[in-house]
């Protein structure tokens, strides 16, 4: 795994816009978003139906593109992109993992076929003996020669991981890669992508629903509204803990809120809520030496008289 002092920015977003339009309505599903992922990183996007994060993950992935704003990765201005090389990026550049196993595997081949099949796209050399070292990877090589039917659910998401990997990319997104297995298989996965991160230096980025598993990474952005709202972050690292302990049981992550590049700052609900602020437009803002102070219009006008 990279250390910090060598790691660099794989991702950078700034003021990313994305704006669906049909003949009579126009839905902003990110206005503004600003992040930046460090290569090397495995970090979760957490947020609500309709907050953005999907949006967010399609552009990552190349299945979508921006309607302004930047979008580098891995050095390459997505924004400027022509379909060829469009086609190119999502081939070599990122890997995906659905939470729907159809879109990754192919039930008439076996295992190890599907995780040939990108390299064929791509001309790779030596598939067969790269498709072994990934089924080995992710504790399936004796399952190589199994049809889908075959295997389990957790066994395909592993499969699925695998032909994510096929062709060495620098990027893996994961959209609620855990969202259709046990528990215990949802463990087993994340070991399996904590282990990629460490050993490979594999930058992953987790869409999730599931708390409990952003709770095991270090670094976790919410995106509320088409914005990124607030980060998790994790003073001590998840892995270097679990390893010195054996588990953890408490949240050590601290929430910090996001200022974007304009100032714009979210504040989460529960503070609106307990403030009476929740669906009011407007606050009283105060400098109280290194504080910042937020007064709801009827306590700063009661004061007042």
């Amino acid at each position: 795994m990279m250390s910090s002092e060598s790691r660099r920015p794989i991702i950078e977003c700034e003021n990313l816009m994305k704006i669906y339009k049909t003949s009579d309505i126009e839905v902003v599903a990110l206005q503004g978003l600003d992040l930046t992922v460090e290569s090397g990183e495995m970090m979760a996007i957490i947020g609500n139906s309709g907050s953005g994060k999907t949006t967010l993950l399609n552009m990552l992935g190349g299945l979508d593109r921006p309607s302004a704003g930047k979008l580098i990765i891995d050095g390459k201005d997505i924004f400027k992109f022509n379909d060829k090389q469009l086609v190119k990026y999502k081939r070599e550049t990122v890997g995906f993992v659905w939470q729907n196993n159809a879109r990754n595997l192919i039930p008439y081949l076996t295992a190890i076929e599907n995780v040939e099949l990108p390299m064929v796209f791509s001309k790779a050399s030596k598939r067969r003996e790269r498709a072994k070292e990934l089924l080995e990877m992710v504790g399936l090589s004796h399952r190589m020669n199994n049809k889908l039917g075959q295997l389990s659910g957790g066994e395909q998401q592993r499969i699925a991981i695998a032909i994510a990997l096929a062709n060495n990319p620098v990027l893996l997104l994961a959209d609620e890669p855990t969202g259709s297995v046990d528990t215990k298989t949802a463990a087993m996965i994340l070991d399996i992508f904590r282990s990629f991160n460490k050993n490979l230096g594999l930058t992953i980025i987790i869409v999730t629903h599931d708390r409990q598993l952003s709770k095991k990474v270090d670094r976790v952005v919410a995106i509320r509204d088409g914005r990124t709202s607030s980060e998790f972050i994790r003073k001590i690292s998840y892995a270097d803990k679990l390893a010195e302990v054996g588990s953890i049981e408490d949240d050590t992550q601290e929430e910090y809120a996001v200022v974007d590049r304009a100032g714009r700052l979210q504040i989460p609900h529960e503070y609106l809520e307990a403030l009476g602020l929740k669906g009011k437009d407007k606050v009283k803002v105060e400098l109280d030496g290194k504080k910042i102070i937020l007064v709801p219009p009827e306590m700063d006008n009661a004061a007042e008289g």
